[in-house]
């Protein structure tokens, strides 16, 4: 048995859909390769035509399995699912599996004193819950996708689906009943600084990220934060090594460089040339199409994050039975 764990969490951009010519061939093998180098990843956007996914899937081999959700109805929801990967001959799924509901308000009516249940607003897409085994240890993974909003730091409506969501997982953990007490939470949080409330609302219901993400911008342009990985663990059964990163894939596959542009000008079609009002790009246009939008559409905006965890706690528990014994 090995003793540690690779967990990651993947943004693969509009994973299904088809904008910018949809994605080449050898892009799916890419992106294939990077999550075979993990043990579990989550993805978010997963779009509702799961072709894509089930592409990945057929590349990465038998023994590799997959959950994935419905999509989140509405406009918000924007046709995406989440999903996580794992490799069956270390991960093991634990049997649960939940998308996440909001409890209602409890109220009390002031005239009969009964208790009114009010509804509340629920995230704009649906986090998803599922418990997993490897080594000696149990875990509960949430991924999530949180509601972008307006484009400033601290989107009021980004705050409170954070608060509501992290309060509501950090209580799980504290039941007595919960399937496990080792509770993650990862995916795209939309923070655009560890300053931000959007990064409070996270540490304040007590997880915590590891030391080693918490400088690492997670988008491609490496200026925001808007991915991350955050604990609220047992101490001794499941914890982060100093091992974690994110992965800039584009320093190995569709280059920032005008070599790597020109090798795909003929993949990138009449759009490279000319813009939507028909006009002919001049070369900087040209590249700022490859780089910004062309490119990411092949493999992300988002870069892999990932964090290595100590599954295997043989010494922890039998020193913990040999003082119950001697006690």
């Amino acid at each position: 048995m090995e003793s540690n764990l690779l967990l990651a969490t993947w943004n693969i951009r509009e994973f299904g859909g088809s904008k910018y010519g949809g994605r080449l061939e050898e892009s799916y093998y890419y992106i294939a390769e990077i999550i075979s180098k993990f043990d579990l990843i989550a993805l978010q956007e997963v779009r509702d035509d799961l072709r894509a996914l089930n592409k990945i899937m057929e590349i990465l081999g038998s023994y590799w399995s997959y959950m994935f959700t419905d999509v989140t109805e509405g406009r918000q929801g924007n046709s995406e699912r989440t999903a996580f990967l794992f490799d069956t001959r270390k991960v093991r799924f634990g049997g649960l599996a939940s998308q996440l509901v909001l409890p209602p308000l409890e109220e009390k009516d002031p005239v009969s004193g009964q208790t009114i249940y009010q509804p509340v607003k629920q995230l704009a897409r649906t986090p998803f819950l599922c418990g997993f085994k490897a080594g000696w240890t149990n875990f509960t993974l949430t991924t999530v996708h949180i509601l972008y909003g307006a484009s400033v730091g601290n989107d009021p409506d980004r705050i409170k689906e954070i608060e509501d969501l992290a309060k509501m997982i950090a209580n799980k953990a504290a039941q007595t009943s919960a399937w496990s007490h080792n509770m993650i939470l990862l995916g795209d949080f939309n923070i655009f600084k560890k300053e931000d409330q959007t990064y409070e609302a996270i540490t304040k219901a007590g997880f915590t990220v590891p030391e080693a993400l918490q400088t690492l911008p997670s988008n491609a342009l490496k200026n925001k934060f808007y991915d991350q990985i955050a604990f609220k663990v047992r101490p001794g059964r499941f914890e982060a090594t100093k091992k974690a990163g994110v992965f800039d894939f584009f320093e190995s596959v569709f280059g920032a460089n005008k070599k790597s542009e020109t090798e795909y000008a003929a993949s990138m079609g009449k759009g490279y040339l000319e813009n939507s009002k028909g006009e002919l790009r001049d070369e900087d246009a040209k590249t700022t199409y490859y780089k910004t939008h062309w490119r990411t559409f092949q493999m992300s905006d988002h870069l892999p994050m990932w964090v290595e965890v100590a599954i295997d706690h043989t010494d922890n528990y039998l020193s913990e039975k040999l003082l119950t014994a001697q006690v």
